[in-house]
């Protein structure tokens, strides 16, 4: 199997820690000759392993959540926000589109993680399907790699905020929650998406300012700098590979292990 289709099989199958369904979709034909469908949830509910019911209840809330998982544990949100940033900073607000930057990002969030999952996929998706690991097992070996890289892209400042706000006491790097891990990755994604943000914009300010400082010294103040601004900043952009560059930074921003 391709490193493409492992990457997209784990991410619908497992959605970080998605607990494999032990059910099976089989088509029948009733008694009266009409095509049926039976689903059957009979999996066996061995010590150790999750129960069949358990599991579907689990699997289903997984999925309705999917988005939220996506965007709050992995590179997303600071890959969005820099795309966002980007399109305001050179002031044409209906290019690209609000779909181009989010599908993007989502290509670009495949492809930062495409080791975290495969890791995901080898280690715990395909023992699972090979019985030989339990589902609570491979649960667990999922959930460590993705605690591995958010820890990897955490201030250690923003893990510590919030385990003295939990008052749950010292903890060792593998002790920690999800429920410290979640907000502490989220946090200094956050920032660190800001920080970028705000050294693209610095550029796009200085062309601002010298339009804005030669047209007053021309006499022209009604003339609105941002008119004459743009094409130099698209101009800019397009000189230097912006696009480009704004990639190639974001992505080698992610501390991968």
């Amino acid at each position: 199997m391709s490193n493409s289709n492992k990457l997209f099989f784990t991410f619908l199958l497992f959605v970080f820690f998605l607990p494999v369904i032990s059910a099976d979709l089989l088509g029948q034909t009733t008694g009266t000759g009409s095509p049926g469908l039976r689903i059957d949830i009979s999996g066996s509910n061995e010590e150790g392993d999750f129960g069949v019911a358990i599991q579907l209840v689990v699997a289903m809330t997984i999925l309705t959540l999917g988005p939220s998982v996506l965007m709050m544990m992995t590179c997303f949100t600071r890959i969005v926000i820099v795309l966002g940033f980007v399109r305001n900073a050179v002031g044409v607000n209906a290019a690209p589109s609000s779909q181009i930057i989010v599908g993007l990002a989502l290509f670009l969030t495949f492809f930062v993680m495409g080791p975290v999952w495969n890791k995901i996929y080898d280690n715990a998706v395909i023992p699972y399907m090979d019985t030989s690991m339990k589902s609570g097992d491979a649960l667990l070996t999922a959930t460590a790699y993705m605690k591995d890289f958010m820890l990897n892209q955490t201030r250690q400042e923003d893990a510590q905020f919030f385990l003295e706000i939990s008052r749950q006491g010292a903890m060792t790097r593998d002790e920690l929650p999800l429920s410290i891990v979640v907000p502490s990755f989220v946090l200094s994604e956050l920032r660190t998406a800001f920080q970028m943000g705000f050294l693209i914009f610095i550029p796009f300010i200085i062309v601002d300012f010298i339009v804005a400082s030669t047209l007053m010294s021309m006499g022209m103040m009604m003339m609105p700098p941002v008119v004459i601004s743009m094409p130099f900043k698209l101009l800019l952009f397009v000189l230097v590979d912006g696009w480009y560059l704004v990639v190639q930074s974001v992505v080698n921003s992610f501390n991968i292990s």
